[in-house]
């Protein structure tokens, strides 16, 4: 049996580091009407019917909604870029953006 010698010894151990997570945020304005805002919520975040309603009177009342999360940054900047958008294309000045988690 030969001799076996060791040159190097490979550190083995990976590290991950967890991507940062993010939540997007939908403004309240005084043009833009509850109906688009449950528009953006069904369509662009898949949210019930129900659930877009009650975030689209929380963001009327306390002037900003989580509209959804949680997202890595690349899909919430995704995310706040489709909304824009929609909006401008619809003519109404919603503004979203993303913060972390």
């Amino acid at each position: 049996m030969p001799d076996i010698e060791v040159i190097e010894k490979i550190d083995e151990s990976i590290k991950v580091e967890i991507p940062k997570l993010y939540k997007v945020i939908l403004h309240n304005d005084n043009i833009t009407t509850g109906d688009f805002v449950v528009d953006v919520l069904v369509n662009i975040f898949h949210r019930s019917m129900q659930d877009a309603i009650q975030v689209t009177l929380a963001i009327h009342n306390e002037g900003r909604g989580i509209a959804g999360a949680p997202y890595t940054r690349e899909i919430a900047e995704e995310k706040v870029s489709e909304v824009t958008r929609y909006s401008r294309a619809n003519g109404v000045p919603l503004k979203s953006t993303f913060e972390e988690v």
